[in-house]
């Protein structure tokens, strides 16, 4: 009797991990810039880190306008 409940729960443990790898299924993606985007939305980024970056990127000057917006919107 014994016996049996041990095998059904690692049946169950079995049954539960297969479930698992067929939830991550493969995905194709056309370009980089998708897998990228994908990822990005995937994970969430602490809020130290826009901090940091906030304040690391406020000393920089904004870039430069291109060659044909200068000359278009000058």
């Amino acid at each position: 009797m014994k016996h049996e409940a041990k095998f059904n729960r690692e049946q169950q443990q079995q049954l539960a991990a297969q479930e698992q790898t067929q939830q991550q299924t493969a995905r194709e993606f056309a370009t980089a810039e998708e897998l990228l985007r994908y990822d990005a939305d995937q994970i969430t980024t602490p809020p130290a880190v826009g901090v940091r970056l906030a304040q690391s990127a406020a000393g920089l000057n904004p870039p430069r306008r291109s060659w044909w917006q200068r000359l278009f919107n000058h």
